[in-house]
């Protein structure tokens, strides 16, 4: 059985979230897994699943994205579109606006540097919708990721990807922050490998020439 084909560049439109309607992010998100976090993970203080609601960690992201407000100064990620209909987010902000990124050993393993530095941006989710899956939607995805952020004046872009392996069975859960080859294709090179499925990769903007990333 042949694969999917994937979406042409021309079917495909990326925006900031705030230029994107709640309702829109709402069908990215879908009611399961990416659903129930609303991408408040390594925002929310103590455990999510305990210590927030659904309609918290719902408001939370309605109020990060800022959506539905072209002007917003800040927003917390993006929003893909195929031909017009919503299929994918990104969260894409500086390392800081997530908080339990500072206490990871993953994310820390090896390295000794300033947690508080906020040039430094971080990609923590990928999502592509139901019924969208299976067709590269996740490539451009981080590509426009790191557009975003060089855009918003980052002087580096982080990711914590998993390294899959053929017949290594994987839950959204594990692959949320997206796969290891999707990040580098998009420009960033592995700076650690703290577990055997999760390494933390980056570029730097000031090392790579505009265009080509």
């Amino acid at each position: 059985m042949s694969s999917p084909t994937p979406f042409s560049p021309e079917q495909l439109t990326i925006v900031p979230a705030n230029e994107a309607s709640r309702e829109d992010v709402a069908a990215v998100f879908g009611t399961t897994d990416a659903g129930r976090c609303q991408c408040q993970r390594f925002k929310v203080a103590g455990w999510i699943w305990r210590d927030t609601t659904q309609q918290e960690r719902t408001e939370m992201l309605g109020s990060q994205t800022a959506c539905g407000i072209p002007a917003a100064a800040d927003t917390s990620g993006l929003v893909a579109y195929v031909d017009g209909e919503p299929v994918g987010w990104a969260a894409v902000q500086p390392r800081t606006a997530y908080p339990k990124l500072r206490t990871s050993r993953v994310v820390w393993a090896g390295r000794d540097e300033d947690k508080d530095d906020d040039g430094v941006w971080a990609v923590t989710c990928l999502v592509v919708r139901r019924g969208y899956r299976g067709r590269g939607l996740t490539y451009p995805l981080a590509a426009a990721a790191v557009a975003h952020a060089r855009d918003r004046g980052a002087r580096a872009l982080e990711a914590y990807p998993m390294v899959t392996h053929p017949g290594k069975q994987i839950t959204w859960g594990e692959l949320h922050g997206g796969a290891h080859q999707v990040f580098e294709e998009a420009g960033l090179k592995e700076v650690t490998r703290p577990t055997v499925r999760r390494s933390v990769m980056r570029i730097d903007f000031a090392d790579t020439p505009r265009g080509l990333s």
